[in-house]
């Protein structure tokens, strides 16, 4: 299996050859040179598997550089209960992603079970243990260095802290995160991690990541990767979920479902896009947003128009605050028929602060055959559906949760069952699930007073030179746990 860049400028290369790059060369993203089709005797002989199982069946497809007892170790060692032990009561942990059913045809896909609580540790956890397999047999050190809105940057850390020859560098909105989130995060005393909270949004922390990534002299000397969801390797890791919440919710593979998903950076939602063209049953993809709608925007009208820091609001489900959806480039390469100079073209004007519009083309009339639906919520909605999730099923969700329930009731088709993605447990935003129960939620053992930690993060202006500066001083192997 060979990967190809998005942008068509960048030589083909092999799983592990760009497993620690993150961004192609030619600054576009990886994807696969065709999706491997799943036939329907593999959907039948899948069904029983269990979730290690059938991550390895899965990501067998596209890493062929790894050998196989290799990949099944990693796989194992990533998939266990011990590591998804954060279940919420009565969920059956041996399932890794739970699937409870609130009623006929309507469903949680429990992806929250992991060591931070949210969804990227189904992805972040292998990513650290491929990692560490590929970076000990090239006798290689790696700097990884991402940005986060709020659960990104947990995942990574928990998932590399006292990695041997890894040092994560994680860039965050300073003072916009929950303050879970912010105690998760720079509570950490590791010596490999390094937190940097940036003065703005979301979005300019990602610019800075994309401005050094785009180094390339730099990027070389000092050794950088990304653990962003522009890795590759975070995106094959979920496809893995969709999978398992189809078997879970269905009885034969001649069923059809739809998946709701809260959407911020697209990856998630991307997931289940590949998922389907792989060959899974999805009749419908439903992105959720929250106030920062820019992708729903995209599905209703056909304009992408990222709306710049100055215009991205500060909302209650923090983790989606962003204006530029960094993996929507691999969805668009696919809707434009895989051709990189367009989306090189529609990038350029992105790139420049400008927008694209693919209502006058011939793709519109395309969009449909990729079955997407799309919506957005306000802080009013994630308290209405929080209340009324609680009222009528005694289930407690978290606000980015309650943002892709809201909108999924609303979009999917008449008859279609229904499987809503949970993206984090309640407890990282406790706040606001008092103001819509007047309760705290439950804590896991071990986070009651996280935010009574100390925490230990640097404060820094959205400056390309500075970051450089900060990771040149930091990126040598006496700061490299395990050495």
């Amino acid at each position: 299996m060979k990967y190809i860049s998005t942008r068509g400028k960048a030589p083909a290369k092999t799983f592990t050859e760009i497993l620690l790059g993150g961004l192609a060369p030619d600054g576009g993203l990886y994807l696969p040179e065709e999706y491997p089709q799943v036939s329907r005797a593999e959907l039948d002989a899948w069904r029983s598997l269990s979730y290690a199982d059938l991550a390895f069946a899965v990501l067998s497809k596209f890493i062929t550089d790894i050998p196989a007892d290799d990949l099944k170790g990693i796989v194992d060692k990533t998939y266990t209960p011990e590591v998804y032990r954060n279940a919420r009561a009565g969920s059956d942990t041996a399932q890794i992603t739970p699937l409870r059913t609130l009623e006929p045809g309507l469903h949680l896909l429990e992806l929250s079970n992991g060591p931070t609580l949210a969804f990227k540790d189904m992805a972040m956890q292998l990513l650290g243990n491929l990692f560490e397999y590929v970076l000990d047999k090239q006798h290689a050190e790696l700097n990884i260095l991402g940005a986060t809105s709020g659960d990104t940057g947990s995942a990574a850390e928990y998932a590399m802290r006292g990695k041997r020859g890894i040092r994560v560098f994680m860039l965050s909105p300073h003072g916009k995160m929950s303050a879970f989130q912010r105690a998760q995060m720079y509570s950490l005393q590791d010596a490999n991690i390094y937190n940097i909270a940036v003065r703005g949004m979301f979005d300019d922390a990602q610019d800075l990541v994309k401005a050094v990534s785009n180094d390339h002299a730099f990027k070389s000397r000092h050794k950088i990767g990304t653990v962003n969801s522009i890795n590759w390797a975070r995106v094959s890791a979920q496809i893995v979920y969709y999978f398992k919440g189809y078997f879970a919710a269905t009885t034969s593979n001649d069923q059809d479902v739809a998946f709701s998903v809260p959407s911020g950076n697209f990856g998630n939602i991307c997931a289940g896009h590949i998922a389907r063209m792989m060959g899974l049953p999805i009749a419908q993809l439903i992105l959720a947003t929250n106030e920062n709608d820019v992708l729903d925007e995209f599905f209703r009208t056909g304009v992408y128009r990222p709306r710049g820091t100055e215009n991205t609001y500060q909302t209650s489900s923090p983790s989606m605050d962003i204006s530029k959806a960094s993996n929507f480039e691999r969805f668009v390469f696919d809707l434009v028929g895989r051709d990189a100079a367009r989306v090189s073209r529609f990038w350029s004007r992105v790139d420049a602060g400008g927008e694209f519009d693919i209502k006058s083309t011939e793709y519109w009339d395309s969009l449909p055959e990729f079955r997407f639906a799309s919506g957005s919520s306000t802080h009013a909605d994630r308290l209405t559906t929080i209340r009324a999730t609680w009222e009528k099923y005694g289930v407690m969700i978290d606000t980015h949760t309650a943002d892709g329930l809201k909108v999924g009731l609303e979009r999917r088709r008449p008859g279609l069952p229904l499987i809503c993605l949970e993206t984090a447990l309640p407890a990282k935003f406790e706040e606001t699930i008092v103001e819509a129960l007047g309760r705290k939620p439950e804590r896991p053992v071990g986070l009651e007073s996280i935010e009574n930690l100390p925490q230990r993060f640097e404060v820094m202006d959205k400056d390309v030179d500075q970051l450089k500066a900060y990771i040149a001083a930091h990126a040598t192997s006496e700061h490299t746990a395990g050495s």
